[in-house]
């Protein structure tokens, strides 16, 4: 057998062609030429077949073997792996057939000797000729048959498959086809290595960009999980100190309270004077008024937050029959399709009611209050409306000089319901109520709106007038 050394410079003489340039070789100088073109051409489609590396050996395998009968002009190719060579590579083996073709190995119509030759080959068992006394090594099978070639692909010096095609009658194979196929054979191995290689390194990107995304998204998971349960442990402290804050009012302030209204009263039964009765009375009154706001606040210590998510209406609903005073009957009355809202923005409209209700009680001495929830098309109306002896404009004028400097504190309640209707974008109004009495208007935007706007300055409010929060 010829050495790899030898074969290369065999291919290299039958590639270059004629080795003189008189003019009786013309005809010679004419078929190489032509022979030289051919060559040209099925190195260009080698070459154009081994650059598709990346695109997988599936795509490889099938160019080279188009490549081999695009130049044989071949009526079968078969391209075949041995069993256990290249194990990454696939498909194992390919069969082209007349029309250029892929046709499955265990089709019917594959003739008989294509089948045996492919079984052959991927046994491992190759094939002997006649003139080489050896393995295939790149020539016509034998002299008596130009149609028939098998040129092994190498890889490291071991045989790890071959290139078989077979010539229709007016298509002899010559030594130049079969050192084409030989160079075409000879880079097939290496190509097909690499592009297994290359494979496997994206297979192996992919997992680790999987693995990079996976960490990620656990680690993000891991930041939320830990934020949440710094918020519920600030929750919880803050409705720890909460519920020990209600729990020491109700237990301490509220008894002392209670306490010393049994007092007042005992002594206003001794007592006959009628002037000294009276003041008895509204000392009485006051303790009783201070329990109430006591049992308020109380309430609005436990009933702090979201409330699990309770809706508005559900709120004002059971703020209307507890911790109400027992002489203020009160009416609750919803407008329209409920829309649920921002839970700051429904603890703030919850707090206004409450705060609106308590002042018809104990400042306006109501009897009938009226809560009415009106939701339209853009807009959120909240509205509270008594019957007491309230004046609007004592209230909105007492409300200016709270909201300039509230120094006794005694108007604070005003000012908490401005400045809650600010925070959430809403407009506050004080007008004269149906009942006779005061109604405390705040109007909320449904749709997203911008930060309300500073006040002004101080002005008049009248019956009609609207503020953002404040007056302005």
């Amino acid at each position: 057998m010829s050495s790899p050394m030898s074969t290369d410079h065999h291919d290299l003489d039958q590639l270059t062609g004629i080795r003189s340039g008189k003019p009786s070789f013309y005809v010679e100088y004419l078929a190489s030429a032509e022979r030289l073109r051919r060559v040209i051409h099925a190195l260009d489609r080698i070459s154009r077949a081994l650059v598709r590396t990346t695109e997988g050996p599936g795509t490889l395998v099938r160019a080279v073997a188009e490549a081999a009968a695009d130049h044989l002009t071949a009526h079968w190719v078969v391209f075949a792996l041995a069993d256990g060579a290249l194990p990454e590579a696939a498909p194992r083996h390919l069969v082209l057939g007349p029309a250029g073709e892929e046709v499955d190995a265990d089709d019917p119509d594959v003739p008989p000797w294509v089948a045996v030759h492919l079984r052959a080959v991927r046994s491992g068992e190759g094939h002997t000729h006649a003139d080489s006394g050896g393995p295939g090594n790149g020539v016509a099978e034998a002299a008596t048959d130009p149609h028939h070639l098998h040129v092994p692909v190498h890889l490291d010096g071991d045989v790890v498959g071959e290139i078989v095609a077979w010539t229709g009658a007016d298509r002899a194979i010559d030594a130049t086809d079969a050192s084409v196929l030989r160079v075409l054979a000879g880079q097939t191995a290496a190509a097909l290595q690499n592009s297994a290689l290359h494979q496997r390194t994206m297979r192996l990107y992919g997992e680790a960009s999987q693995q990079a995304d996976d960490l990620a998204a656990r680690n993000e998971q891991l930041q939320h999980t830990r934020d949440a349960l710094t918020v519920a442990r600030q929750r919880e402290v803050l409705d720890s100190e909460r519920h020990r804050i209600a729990r020491e009012l109700h237990d301490s302030v509220t008894q002392y309270a209670l306490s010393a209204g049994m007092q007042i009263e005992v002594v206003r039964s001794e007592i006959r004077d009628e002037r000294q009765r009276e003041r008895l009375e509204t000392a009485k009154a006051l303790t009783r008024r201070a329990v109430e706001q006591l049992r308020s606040a109380i309430y609005a210590l436990h009933h702090h937050g979201d409330r699990g998510r309770q809706s508005l209406p559900a709120l004002l609903e059971e703020l209307s029959t507890v911790h109400m005073p027992s002489d203020l009957r009160v009416e609750v009355r919803i407008e329209g399709r409920p829309v649920v809202l921002p839970s700051a923005a429904e603890r703030s409209l919850f707090r206004v009611a409450g705060e609106a209700l308590f002042n018809a009680a104990v400042h306006a001495e109501a009897g009938v209050a009226v809560v009415r929830l009106a939701y339209r098309k853009d807009r959120l109306v909240l509205s509270v409306s008594d019957d007491g002896h309230g004046d609007p404009e004592h209230v909105r004028r007492s409300l200016r000089i709270a909201s300039a400097g509230d120094i006794d504190g005694s108007h604070r309640g005003l000012v908490n319901i401005a400045e809650r209707a600010r925070e959430i974008g809403g407009t506050l109004r004080i007008r004269r109520a149906p009942q006779g009495g005061i109604r405390v208007e705040v109007g909320v935007p449904l749709a997203p709106a911008g930060p309300a706007p500073e006040p002004a300055g101080p002005a008049a409010l009248s019956d009609t007038s609207e503020t953002s929060g404040r007056p302005s």
